[in-house]
């Protein structure tokens, strides 16, 4: 139980990228769901804020360019500018997360452009 002088602090993209350390797969994905959800409640002019801090590095590139790509997703969808620190972070090689057939097809079709242009293919 939270004392009074406890307040509620939403998950910003730098702390899901501390939770994303050491996590496997289905965790990570459950984490990014959580603060998905998070960040769509909280009032839009509150939103970027979450996003304002680089995460740390994961341990892992292609999550790490996953937050990058977040990030700049979520800001372009509320009609902000993306943090300045997205812009250091691509991969050189393609990464289809759900790798099957019908899921690069699909992620190929409809991944967000902040998505694509870093090489990471999720819908």
């Amino acid at each position: 139980m939270r004392s009074n002088d406890e307040s509620y602090e939403p998950l910003t993209v730098a702390g899901l990228g501390v939770r994303l350390v050491g996590a496997d797969e289905a965790r990570r994905w459950r984490l990014v769901a959580e603060f998905l959800e998070e960040h769509r409640w909280e009032p839009a002019q509150e939103r970027a804020a979450l996003l304002e801090q680089e995460p740390a590095v994961t341990g892992d590139e292609h999550w790490d360019v996953f937050l990058t790509a977040l990030t700049e997703h979520l800001a372009t969808k509320d009609g902000s500018r993306a943090p300045a620190w997205v812009e250091t972070r691509s991969l050189r090689r393609f990464w289809f997360p759900f790798n099957t057939r019908a899921a690069r097809v699909d992620a190929v079709v409809h991944a967000p452009a902040a998505f694509r242009r870093r090489g990471v293919y999720v819908h």
